[in-house]
C-alpha cells in the first residue's frame, strides 16, 4: 500500500513525466512536443515540481535546458521508476504470473549450458519459475518482455546494466569416432588439410574472435586454406556436427564442456586461444530491484564463478 508521501507523490505524476522528458530531450518544446501538450504547459508543470520540492531544477539557456546538479543526482530515479512502470504495464499485457522471469539465451547457451544446471535454480528459489526464451538475435527487453538474459559479446549494451559473468576459450574438437577411422589417438597439423573444417558463423560481431585462418596462421601454417569447409549460422548445431564426425571444429570451451566430459567429443591438439568477447549478465538498470530477477542474476552469477574454479579441461 502507498504511504501518505508516495500518494502525495503521485499527484504529481504529469509534472514528473514532464520533468523527466524534458531532461531527458533538453528542451521544453521537445518534451511538449513528445507528451503532445504545449510548452507553456510544460514549463507549468515543471514550476508546480520545483514548488513542490522547493528549488530550481533546471538551468534555462538560448539553446534549451539542462539539469541542476541536484536534479541531475536523482533523474535516474526518476527515470527508472517510469521504466518500471512501463514494465507493470507489459507484463498485464502479457499476462505472465509475478512468480515468472523470462531469461533470454541463445538457442546454444540454452542447450549446452543452461539446461544442465536449472534444476540448480529450482531447488535453491523454489517460489521463482524461470520461462526461458531463446534466440539469437538482440531482444528488446520492454515490447518482448524479457527480464534478464546472457550474451556473449564485448558487453555494450544500450540501456542494459552488463556484468560479465565468465569469459571463454577457443580450441578444437572432434569425435572419436573421427580419430578411430583415421587410425590415429590424435591429429597433427597436417591432418588439417584433408579434414573438413567446422565454422560457427554466430560469431561475426566480433573480428578478434579465434577463427580457422587466425588459428592456423598462428600455428605456421599459412599454406592451409583456413575458410574452407561447412560453415553453420548455429553453434550447437556446430558442435553436433563435430559429434556425427563430419569434421574438426572450432569450439568454445563452455558450449561444449559436457560433451567433452562425456566422451563425445575430443581435443585433438593441445592448447587453446582466449576470446576477447566473454558472457554478459544484462538487465534493464533497475530489474533487479525486483527479487525474482535479483535471485536469477545472483543464480548465474554463483553458476559462473563455481565453473571457474572447477573447469580444468583447458
Amino acid at each position: 500500500m502507498l504511504n501518505d508521501e508516495a500518494r502525495r507523490i503521485a499527484i504529481y505524476l504529469n509534472a514528473l513525466r514532464a520533468f523527466e522528458a524534458a531532461a531527458r530531450l533538453q528542451t521544453f518544446s521537445a518534451a511538449a512536443e513528445e507528451l503532445n501538450v504545449t510548452p507553456p504547459a510544460i514549463s507549468q508543470l515543471i514550476k508546480t515540481l520545483e514548488d513542490y520540492v522547493g528549488r530550481s531544477l533546471f538551468e534555462r539557456s538560448r539553446s534549451g535546458v539542462t539539469l541542476t546538479p541536484e536534479a541531475a543526482a536523482i533523474y535516474p530515479q526518476i527515470r527508472d521508476g517510469f521504466s518500471l512502470l512501463a514494465e507493470g504495464l507489459q507484463r498485464l499485457r502479457t499476462a505472465l504470473p509475478v512468480n515468472v522471469v523470462t531469461l533470454s539465451v541463445t538457442p546454444a547457451f540454452a542447450s549446452k549450458w543452461l539446461l544442465t544446471r536449472i534444476s540448480g535454480f529450482s531447488a535453491r528459489y523454489p517460489q521463482w519459475d524461470i520461462r526461458l526464451h531463446t534466440t539469437d538475435r538482440l531482444v528488446d527487453f520492454r515490447s518482448e518482455g524479457v527480464d534478464i538474459g546472457v550474451r556473449f559479446g564485448i558487453g555494450r549494451y544500450p540501456d542494459l546494466t552488463a556484468e560479465r559473468m565468465m569469459g571463454e576459450y577457443v580450441f578444437p574438437v572432434c569425435s572419436q569416432n573421427l580419430l578411430d577411422k583415421l587410425g590415429k589417438p590424435s591429429l597433427s597439423l597436417d591432418d588439417i588439410a584433408s579434414l573438413t573444417l567446422i565454422h560457427d558463423a554466430t560469431i561475426s560481431f566480433d573480428p578478434n574472435f579465434p577463427t580457422w585462418t587466425s588459428w592456423l596462421s598462428s600455428r605456421g601454417y599459412n599454406n592451409i586454406h583456413g575458410l574452407r569447409g561447412m560453415h553453420v549460422n548455429a553453434s550447437a548445431l556446430a558442435i553436433q556436427a563435430a559429434i556425427e564426425g563430419h569434421g574438426v571444429a572450432l569450439a568454445r570451451s563452455r558450449l561444449v564442456k559436457e560433451d567433452l566430459v562425456s566422451g563425445r567429443l575430443v581435443r585433438p591438439f593441445d592448447g587453446y586461444e582466449t576470446s576477447h568477447s566473454s558472457y554478459f549478465v544484462v538487465y534493464p538498470h533497475h530489474a533487479t530491484l525486483r527479487p525474482q530477477v535479483k535471485a536469477v542474476r545472483d543464480w548465474l552469477m554463483s553458476e559462473a564463478e563455481e565453473e571457474q574454479i572447477l573447469t580444468t579441461y583447458y
